[in-house]
């Protein structure tokens, strides 16, 4: 990997570099992240989701050869393919490449299409988890767009963290705030998601994602009562999160 060994723990360096950026902009810390060879070979995961625009316009801007991964778990709104069919054209991104379960481990996992009836956290492995990881295989470094305000169990998100001991995850709109990003995407007029006007500030899988009523956590929607805040692909202090994230923790 490109990632030097001599930078001793990868967790210090980490540390390191979320105190050297504490003070920075989510764009310089998405030029660092682009421009840091030490950073090895990176990559942006983006749902195309309802804030997912703001990241693919920085990379666009930033790097527009950037490869950027995206999740079809196939259980997608229709919404959901047009945008980002619509978002990658219009932003000229160079390298999307869509992601996805292969046919045989749809067949084998879930041959009914209803593991999400069932076994919410087995059906995210299935369709996210395990085709993710795969993906995620060449590369050392990966861009994601959480953010503090999102859940309980990001309350404490740094730019930079640790992915066990094998990758560096960077988090550049960490400590953004909702109006932060309306702000973005209205500066630079950017095209919005068709469904956050419909109540859904925040998108996943069309099964496992409802309306929001007004009041509500922007994300009462994505999995609505069930003990879940997480769909697995992220690490929480070091380690996968493959099922349920208890809220009161």
């Amino acid at each position: 990997m490109p990632l030097d060994e001599n930078l001793g723990p990868l967790s210090e360096w980490v540390e390191a570099l979320n105190q050297r950026y504490k003070h920075h902009s989510a764009t310089a810390v998405m030029e660092r992240a682009l421009s840091d060879p030490d950073l090895g070979r990176i990559s942006l995961v983006s749902s195309f989701g309802a804030e997912s625009v703001v990241l693919l316009h920085m990379v666009s801007v930033i790097a527009p050869k950037t490869p950027v991964l995206f999740i079809d778990t196939q259980m997608l709104f229709p919404e959901t393919l047009e945008y980002q069919t619509r978002v990658a054209e219009q932003l000229r991104l160079e390298d999307v490449r869509t992601i996805h379960a292969s046919k045989i481990a749809l067949i084998g996992g879930d041959p009914q299409n209803d593991l999400h009836k069932r076994d919410t956290d087995a059906c995210c492995d299935l369709r996210k988890v395990q085709p993710m990881e795969h993906a995620l295989a060449p590369f050392d470094s990966w861009i994601t767009g959480r953010k503090r305000f999102q859940a309980g169990t990001r309350a404490a998100l740094e730019f930079f963290e640790t992915e066990g001991d094998i990758r560096i995850k960077i988090n550049p709109l960490a400590h953004w705030a909702p109006e932060d990003l309306q702000e973005y995407m209205i500066n630079n007029k950017l095209p919005r998601h068709p469904l956050v006007a419909k109540g859904y500030p925040s998108i996943g899988c069309a099964p496992c994602t409802s309306p929001v009523k007004p009041g509500e956590d922007p994300r009462a929607g994505r999995w609505r009562d069930a003990d879940k805040e997480e769909c697995g692909i992220h690490f929480i202090d070091g380690r996968m999160v493959r099922g349920p994230v208890n809220k009161a923790s």
